[in-house]
């Protein structure tokens, strides 16, 4: 009997092996049909009051308290922030604008010399600063140049080491990289550059590049627009100042106007168009940088003897003491005292051309003395028969006046050579694609 019993468990054991499935649904079914039948479901788990239980104590040695502050600080944060130095900076306010609360570290800023001097008393400076999440000073940087002409720069480092704050200054070279502008006159030349956020010294050379082609005193145009290549010279990747104007294109009344810089080997560099010519004419059309002309060569009423007479120049608005150069090479014929023309400086040109200065407030040259185009030769002023500061300026061929700007406009470029000509045709290429890429952002930045 108990085999039987054995044999058809076997066999029970081996259908539920096969088909598990079909066994679990039929007893479902059962289940659920209502049947008189009653079905117990016993557990197979072990009662849980008779499972033994055994108390295990372990004695844990806690950490001190510094191990559990340096573990927290594993997981602390650091915030930086930048900001520009003013006049009346003091430590605490300065330190106050970087987000930080810390007396230590102003008292510091104080008490350093090297840290007062760069920092206190001066505008513009970028600083910046590396604080803990307690607002406190980790370490402070800033970094400057002392003049224009500066190749390298001074950098101030402000760090807090387990002894209290030390500061230390370094010395390093600028690194210069190029930057893409444009922008679109409304007014004037400087007003669309600050429009655009070009440096004055930067608008300052595009005026100087085209000072022979364009008259920007009178020839600009509503709608004008130029595009920029220029460099920018950095420290620690922070722009300290601009450099020199690489390419750059003018469109003035509906004319363009291209230069690139190029350097022969060997050669003074300078600025020529995109086919090679050069921009440097025998004469710049302008005595001064920036000015408004207030009289034309044309004839007018005279200002003083107000009778409708020939005026044999071009008058130039402007400060007193604004720089008036030289717009030609040349050695100076007469400095001193003539007439009407007040203070008066004449320079002589090759070709028997002349110009003359008059009205100056000061004199910056002697008779005899060579000048080179752009030199400065006086200032403007208003001295002789003059009713404010301005500049007369005239240009003489042969002893007759003659229009500056024409003259200006018409006199000689030289090209570049012809053993430089692969290299700047490969440079000229390159400017070209930079220039598009300006005008593609100025297009972008007007929409």
């Amino acid at each position: 009997m108990i085999d039987r019993l054995i044999l058809i468990g076997n066999s029970l054991l081996g259908v539920l092996a096969r088909h598990p499935k079909r066994i679990t649904s039929a007893l479902a079914a059962i289940l659920l049909s209502g049947g008189g039948a009653a079905f117990a479901v016993a557990s197979l788990a072990p009662d849980a009051s008779q499972i033994p239980v055994r108390e295990v104590l372990e004695s844990v040695q806690p950490l001190p308290l510094q191990a559990q502050t340096e573990a927290l600080d594993v997981h602390s944060f650091k915030l930086f922030r930048s900001d520009s130095t003013r006049a009346n900076d003091t430590a605490e306010s300065l330190l106050r604008r970087l987000g930080l609360v810390d007396p230590a570290a102003a008292a510091f800023i104080r008490s350093n010399s090297a840290a007062r001097q760069a920092l206190l008393g001066r505008t513009g400076r970028i600083v910046s600063a590396e604080a803990s999440d307690r607002q406190e000073l980790l370490s402070l940087t800033t970094r400057w140049i002392t003049a224009d002409t500066d190749t390298h720069f001074q950098r101030l480092v402000i760090e807090k080491t387990p002894q209290g704050f030390v500061s230390r200054q370094e010395v390093a070279p600028l690194v210069a990289s190029t930057r893409l502008a444009g922008g679109s006159i409304r007014s004037s030349l400087f007003a669309a550059t600050d429009e655009a956020r070009i440096p004055d010294a930067v608008a300052t050379q595009v005026a100087e590049v085209f000072s022979g082609t364009i008259d920007f005193h009178r020839a600009l145009r509503k709608g004008d627009r130029f595009s920029i290549v220029y460099e920018t010279l950095e420290a620690d990747g922070e722009p300290l100042r601009a450099g020199r104007v690489l390419s750059t294109e003018f469109v003035n009344a509906g004319k363009t106007f291209q230069a690139m810089w190029f350097q022969e080997p060997g050669q003074k560099g300078g600025y020529y168009n995109l086919d090679g010519q050069s921009l440097r004419r025998a004469y710049l059309a302008s005595p001064m940088e920036f000015s408004r002309v207030t009289s034309g060569f044309a004839m007018r009423i005279h200002p003083i003897l107000q009778t409708m007479r020939a005026h044999l120049g071009v008058d130039y608005g402007a400060p007193t003491g604004t720089p008036v150069r030289s717009v030609g090479d040349g050695v100076v014929e007469f400095a001193g005292v003539q007439n009407g023309y007040g203070n008066v400086v004449i320079v002589k040109h090759r070709n028997n051309h002349e110009t003359l200065y008059a009205h100056l407030s000061r004199i910056g040259v002697r008779k005899g003395q060579s000048v080179s185009q752009g030199d400065t030769v006086g200032a403007v002023g208003s001295t002789g028969w003059a009713t404010g500061p301005h500049l007369h300026f005239e240009f003489r061929v042969n002893g007759r006046h003659q229009d500056p700007v024409t003259i200006a406009q018409q006199s000689e470029s030289i090209p570049v050579s012809a053993a430089a000509k692969a290299a700047f045709a490969q440079a000229a290429g390159g400017m070209r694609v930079s220039l598009a890429a300006a005008e593609s952002m100025r297009q972008a930045s007007a929409q």
